[in-house]
């Protein structure tokens, strides 16, 4: 895995997770806690989310192996499932269904912050579509150094979130939202093209 793939590692898995979306939902569900509650909260959830995608991402590809999906049909899949999560970011339903899920418990880390709010489908479905890509050991360690460095960006606007929903406010949040939607439509068409190249529908080299 070179450079420019470990590049749309982190940018399709930056734009999946939406660290700046979810920070005010971080802020909304510990609304109350105190700052190191909100701390502890928020590095437990990265933590679990980190266990979720990296297994998904050494392990998706033999599930889907035991199933008999092969990984162009699932990068075909995935494109189209990306394309959707786009579509929702830039009508604003991505935010909406969030906010819907989104139930103040005691301790929210697992349940939604964990899961379905970072490691999503989308997250899931991105890992396993990487992993596909991925042929030696340094290529999933890569994967998994652009993985973490997305789940760092998400911990620090979490320790941050108070102050960076008042900087960017409800206007700024839905601006920045709708351009990384329409980065994840560019991404996920390049995902269905790579599955249909896999399958010698549309000419040029493997991507």
């Amino acid at each position: 895995m070179g450079l420019n793939e470990a590049i749309s590692a982190f940018v399709a898995l930056f734009i999946i997770i939406d660290p700046i979306g979810l920070t005010p939902l971080f802020v909304a569900l510990t609304r109350g806690a105190t700052a190191e509650m909100r701390r502890r909260i928020a590095a437990r959830a990265v933590l679990i989310s980190a266990v979720i995608l990296a297994l998904f991402g050494l392990f998706g590809e033999e599930v889907l192996s035991f199933v008999g999906i092969s990984m162009p049909a699932f990068r075909i899949a995935g494109g189209l499932l990306l394309f959707l999560t786009a579509i929702e970011m830039l009508f604003e339903r991505r935010t909406q269904r969030r906010e819907k899920n989104a139930v103040l418990t005691d301790d929210p880390s697992v349940f939604p912050l964990a899961t379905p709010l970072i490691a999503g489908p989308g997250a899931i479905t991105t890992m396993i579509l990487f992993a596909g890509r991925s042929h030696a050991p340094t290529d999933y360690l890569v994967l998994g150094a652009a993985m973490l460095a997305v789940l760092m960006l998400v911990l620090v606007l979490f320790f941050a979130g108070s102050f960076l929903e008042r900087l960017l406010g409800h206007t700024g949040i839905n601006v920045v939202t709708r351009l990384l939607g329409m980065l994840l439509a560019a991404l996920s068409v390049q995902f269905v093209l790579d599955g249909l190249r896999d399958f010698g529908l549309v000419p040029g080299g493997g991507g």
